[in-house]
């Protein structure tokens, strides 16, 4: 059956998607994503409705992050990605013919084209939807068939998404399958591989090497494993008049997708000698997740992962209780939220669904050097600073090896052009053809 199914994606692809154009591409993608932000949206209303018992998240959660993908996916910004990917470059058709899709050069000496691979297999990991959608989303703009493999339990947003592109357009859905099976079925694995001419996978890094391993030698593979983020926050922006700003956009992070993200931060590093200093940062960091679970309530959590946090809290009850330099604020009879304040500035792995870390470092560079143990696996970092810092901070985070930097507040809500682990997005699928004259 799953045999069948490749063979059928092939074919559909070959009749309904190979020859669609650039801008017919765009226009089916951008009216899909702006009815996932219109309250009467049928998709939206599943989502919201049915999602917390399917994904564990509260509505709450699943609107913020609903507003946050759909919101990236306009017009303007997937004609931003094409252009920053594939530049003034044109499409091969499936027969051949070229779709211009830019404005280039009116005597160029070297055409470019391009083309997607013709069936393309994503294996998905369960924790949020977001890499899901997305993977989906530049498929289509290579004109790709695909089949998206979900983890157990994990199907329920990216089904929905795959019916309203049927729905907006049936010829298109008809190109995109989504299946659900539990992780090393040797057997059905082995005909998806062989079919497939691209397959991208997120997870663990023990689980990519897996994949990896068994893929035949002329499949393209992309793997994005495991990364961790963190925040820093500098003295000059924790002032008594505007703390309570940078405080709502810590939460922002820890918050969004209940912090199971890659981008989600594990730690917040804050300055000492500003007017606030870190362990009242990390008191207040605590009053304001303390609000928003009235306002937006992280869901329950299976047993095992309430289980984890109680552990970890009891750890540092202990701690608090000998050490002034460890302090832990917490939801009460719940798990819903924990502050830990240490003055050990070690980067701390946190077990997340709203368990963050403060801690104090004297500067970046003390920062950098008690972060080099996760050194080559941070995704991103959230920065609160004055102005005049943030460009000095970027730069000396980029030579250190982070791939992304952007202010705190919006580390879970990356741009549509964003390059996932340093990457190209759109660019890695593609395979290039160059003509010169």
């Amino acid at each position: 059956m799953l045999a069948e199914a490749c063979q059928t994606l092939k074919r559909n692809r070959a009749q309904y998607l190979a020859h669609r154009s650039t801008d017919s591409m765009i226009r089916v993608l951008s009216a899909v994503a702006e009815g996932w932000l219109k309250p009467d949206n049928t998709f939206r209303k599943l989502a919201l409705e049915i999602g917390p018992a399917e994904t564990g998240f509260s509505v709450e959660t699943l609107k913020r992050g609903l507003e946050g993908f759909f919101g990236q996916m306009t017009r303007e910004n997937l004609q931003a990605l094409l252009v920053q990917e594939l530049g003034d470059a044109d499409y091969v058709a499936g027969d051949g013919r070229r779709e211009p899709t830019f404005s280039r050069d009116p005597s160029p000496v070297t055409r470019h084209f391009w083309s997607g691979p013709e069936f393309l297999v994503h294996i998905a990991a369960g924790n949020i939807p977001n890499p899901t959608w997305a993977g989906v989303a530049l498929g289509l703009l290579a004109r790709s068939a695909q089949l998206v493999k979900c983890a157990s339990g994990s199907a329920f947003l990216p089904r929905l998404f795959a019916h309203s592109l049927y729905e907006a357009d049936p010829k298109l859905g008809a190109c995109l399958e989504i299946a659900e099976w539990r992780g090393g079925s040797v057997a059905l694995e082995e005909v998806l591989f062989g079919e497939a001419d691209c397959v991208t996978a997120t997870g663990s890094d023990e689980a990519l090497a897996a994949v990896r391993s068994r893929l035949p030698v002329k499949t393209r593979f992309l793997g994005y494993g495991h990364r961790v983020s963190f925040g820093f926050v500098t003295r000059e922006v924790l002032t008594r008049s505007g703390a309570s700003r940078i405080v709502a956009r810590a939460a922002d992070d820890v918050v969004a997708w209940n912090q199971l993200g890659c981008l989600s931060p594990h730690v917040i590093y804050a300055q000492p000698g500003g007017e606030v200093p870190p362990d009242q940062f990390a008191e207040l960091l605590a009053e304001e997740l303390e609000r928003r679970e009235q306002t937006e309530p992280r869901g329950e959590l299976p047993t095992l992962h309430a289980a984890a946090i109680a552990s970890r809290r009891a750890i540092y009850e202990v701690r608090a209780a000998h050490s002034p330099e460890t302090q832990m604020w917490h939801s009460r009879e719940t798990t819903a939220w924990t502050v830990v304040f240490e003055a050990d500035p070690r980067f701390q792995v946190s077990c997340l669904n709203r368990f963050i870390y403060v801690k104090p470092v004297k500067d970046l560079t003390e920062l950098l050097q008690h972060v080099e143990v996760v050194r080559g696996m941070v995704s991103t970092v959230g920065i609160a600073a004055a102005e005049h810092q943030t460009e000095e901070l970027a730069v000396q985070l980029a030579r250190w090896g982070v791939t992304r930097v952007c202010p705190l507040g919006r580390m879970q809500n990356p741009p549509l052009t964003w390059r996932h682990d340093g990457r190209p997005t759109l660019g890695d699928l593609v395979t290039w053809a160059e003509w010169e004259y």
